[in-house]
């Protein structure tokens, strides 16, 4: 799974930001699996996720996270966004514990995922790595600008949306939290990290 995996971003700027998601082989052990994924979003919800979310259905900030959890399907993807190592820590280890037959991928610095894994005596089992963006990247925005509209892998939030969001905060027109749940309600995953978002725009807007 990659569409979490092209964060932009240094490592200071990524340091806060993790996605924890849930997926089932689709020809192995999928059918009759909803009930798990249920499970999954119990477990992750206890540890109080920054965003949520289920590809099939959609993010907390459109559907409510009560809606996220329930009626699941056997080909869901859920998701969580945590924003530091220590809760990741705690929800490996509870997953563990739990064994619900799911493949848990971790988005995140890679020495920083790898921490969370030892910790949990685990070692990780696959690592992808993105190897940045190729080609005319003089026509992309400005850094600031891709570091929130990457957040979602599959390129649903408008980069003309993040400006108009930084300048509406600069002008006193919404609070930089509002702004920021605008935007992660674009992402149909639910994987925008909102407090990463926010400190963004903030920095943008000049606050």
């Amino acid at each position: 799974m990659t569409h979490t995996l092209h964060r932009r971003g240094n490592e200071d700027s990524l340091r806060d930001d993790f996605v924890i998601f849930a997926i089932a082989a689709q020809s192995v052990n999928a059918k009759g699996i909803a009930p798990k994924f249920e499970d999954f979003y119990r477990i992750v919800k206890k540890h109080n996720p920054s965003n949520t979310g289920d590809m099939k259905k959609g993010n907390e900030f459109v559907l409510g996270d009560e809606a996220v959890g329930r009626d699941m399907l056997d080909n869901s993807i859920v998701h969580a966004v945590f924003n530091d190592e220590k809760t990741v820590v705690k929800v490996l280890k509870e997953l563990k514990e739990a064994d619900l037959g799911l493949s848990i991928v971790v988005s995140g610095i890679i020495h920083s995922i790898d921490q969370c894994c030892r910790k949990n005596d685990m070692k990780m089992h696959t690592v992808e790595r993105s190897l940045g963006i190729w080609g005319k990247r003089e026509l992309l925005p400005d850094e600031p600008v891709l570091e929130i509209s990457t957040m979602c892998g599959h390129g649903m939030i408008p980069f003309k949306l993040v400006d108009k969001m930084a300048e509406d905060i600069s002008r006193n027109r919404i609070t930089t939290r509002d702004a920021a749940v605008v935007i992660a309600k674009q992402c149909h995953c639910g994987v925008v990290n909102v407090p990463r978002v926010e400190r963004i725009l903030d920095m943008m807007a000049g606050k």
